[in-house]
């Protein structure tokens, strides 16, 4: 008799996080997602659904995309969790939501989940450890994986520093604190600022000032689309440094997609950058004391100043990749069997 097919509903359903640290052998049970509304809340979360399709699955693995449940819906929906006899994993990939303006709904959202986890994975050793002091639970960590492969024929800048502001989203620092910071650090040592925007948002009522830093020439400004996959990946190679311009955070995959690339990153004291990368470079900055401008200055002066890292290495990729499906697939088969019926 062959060997028993896990099945794994996962929320969200698709990402290039799952894609991969999902062992191959895995059947991911969905609905998947329209291609008009990809972030369309998972049924997964709604707990008439969950309560019907129970059967279907063997293990129900929560990362994130649960914003849309208020404090107590999360409760009610653990609750139900409980009663399925499903077995529920949790990836805590956000110790602070990066989209809310304040911690509370996000740490009872993680107070719910972690209470009725069977299994808790997070990505960093400190991560970690504030999960223990703050929710008393104990945490597998699994390194975050690479996702991005360099391309071909394209050149760096020396010493060009990148400071993309995206859509302007809540954990934001002062645009304009930060990118005059970092363009004094980046003439400092040397080289030059450019400033990325997605022109999606009203640039002149959100940062009044900007336009006109960047017309009298402190720093290169560029407003466009969203980045396809690979336009990111040619960004990323061809500046020096990135700058994480995060007022709050945890963890990040930009960062290890400018670790895939060979970029360095500076970023802020708060959440566990650091301890993702042993080549960041550190700011200071967080929610109680703010930003430490001159910190901001000398870290992108040290930053591009140093020889380039290198670009992470295939080969170790690829194992890392094989050893988190393999603590993924262990997971699942423990957490299934302590729930599989006599």
């Amino acid at each position: 008799m062959g060997a028993r097919v896990m099945r794994v509903a996962t929320v969200p359903f698709a990402h290039p996080y799952l894609d991969a640290v999902l062992p191959p052998d895995v059947v991911r049970v969905g609905p998947a997602p329209s291609v008009e509304d990809p972030w369309a809340p998972s049924p997964w979360l709604d707990p008439r659904y969950l309560a019907a399709h129970t059967a279907e699955i063997d293990v129900l693995h929560l990362h994130f995309g649960f914003d849309g449940l208020t404090p107590d819906e999360m409760l009610a929906w653990t609750e139900v969790v409980r009663r399925s006899g499903v077995a529920l994993v949790v990836t805590v990939h956000d110790l602070r939501n990066p989209h809310h303006s304040t911690r509370e709904r996000h740490d009872r959202h993680l107070a719910a989940l972690l209470g009725a986890a069977e299994v808790v994975l997070t990505l960093t050793e400190g991560a970690a450890d504030e999960i223990a002091e703050r929710f008393q639970r104990s945490c597998i960590v699994v390194a975050h994986p690479g996702l991005v492969t360099p391309l071909p024929g394209i050149g760096r800048e020396p010493r060009l520093v990148g400071v993309h502001l995206k859509s302007l989203r809540t954990n934001l620092l002062d645009p304009l604190d930060v990118v005059r910071a970092a363009a004094s650090g980046a003439v400092s040592g040397g080289g030059r600022l450019r400033v990325d925007v997605h022109d999606d948002v009203d640039l002149d009522q959100r940062v009044p000032g900007l336009r006109q830093a960047a017309d009298a020439g402190e720093f290169e400004l560029a407003v466009h689309p969203r980045f396809g996959d690979d336009e990111l990946t040619a960004y990323l190679q061809s500046i020096a440094v990135s700058v994480l311009p995060h007022r709050f955070g945890t963890h990040s995959g930009w960062l290890e997609a400018c670790r895939d690339v060979g970029t360095r990153v500076v970023a802020p004291t708060c959440g566990h950058y650091a301890d993702q990368w042993e080549d960041v470079v550190l700011y200071g900055n967080d929610e109680v004391r703010g930003l430490d401008v001159p910190s901001l200055t000398g870290a992108v002066m040290a930053a591009v100043t140093r020889p380039w890292p290198a670009k992470a290495d295939p080969a170790w990729r690829a194992e890392q990749k094989a050893q988190l499906r393999r603590v993924h697939a262990h997971v699942y088969s423990r957490v299934a069997a302590d729930r599989a019926p006599a």
